[in-house]
């Protein structure tokens, strides 16, 4: 899952992405309410963690902005404001959760698992194509008796073209979903990673085969 850290506070912001990759996330960082906001429209995002006192725009005008747009995707406020008045606001505005500083790292994962667990129950936990299973979760990848680990972004980009069977996806939206769009990855990276997904499943003897269009993208094809 993909997260995004608004925070203006660097060590903090850098923390927190620290705990969060230990426990499998992968995570984008803005320092102030305006990158917040743009990168929090994009929609890649399966939460976002959002300080209140930020620069430029704060936290509540950021969650107004995407609530008024009807961006569901799903925040947990972070701030050192524990008054009442402030999370009660903060929920109107449109928080899933108030968390207040300073807290415990299992106590951030859990309201992260908390908010999140809804859109997991509409996905499925293992995504199936031809003869090949992918569990997220676990980054694993089956085909028969077979199983292999991937790693975080190889996972993500197999459940986007897992996601979209039957379309080609190209490179720019697959470095946007899974590098996100201040990392500095380039079309090399994609095409890295294809390589080593194509290693594995070869590895696993499956039928399934990850195709490229030159010039449009790539999508999963089995074979006979």
């Amino acid at each position: 899952m993909r997260i995004l850290i608004v925070e203006d506070e660097r060590l903090l912001a850098e923390t927190l992405a620290d705990i969060l990759s230990q426990a499998h996330y992968i995570t984008d960082v803005s320092y102030d309410g305006d990158s917040g906001l743009d990168n929090a429209r994009s929609g890649i995002y399966d939460a976002i963690v959002l300080d209140v006192m930020l620069p430029k725009r704060d936290g509540f005008a950021v969650l107004r902005c995407l609530r008024q747009e009807k961006n569901a995707t799903p925040v947990l406020l972070l701030t050192a404001k524990g008054e009442l008045d402030d999370r009660v606001y903060g929920l109107r505005c449109g928080a899933d959760y108030y968390l207040t500083k300073p807290f415990e790292n299992a106590e951030l994962l859990a309201c992260l698992e908390a908010i999140t667990r809804r859109q997991r129950e509409i996905l499925p936990e293992s995504l199936r194509y031809g003869d090949v299973t992918l569990t997220p979760s676990a980054c694993k990848l089956q085909c028969g008796e077979g199983v292999l680990s991937l790693n975080a972004k190889e996972t993500e980009i197999l459940r986007l073209l897992m996601l979209n069977t039957g379309q080609y996806l190209p490179k720019e939206t697959i470095l946007t979903k899974v590098w996100g769009f201040e990392s500095g990855a380039v079309d090399n990276n994609v095409e890295a990673y294809i390589s080593f997904l194509r290693k594995k499943l070869s590895l696993l003897h499956s039928a399934v085969r990850l195709c490229v269009r030159r010039n449009v993208g790539y999508r999963l094809e089995e074979t006979e």
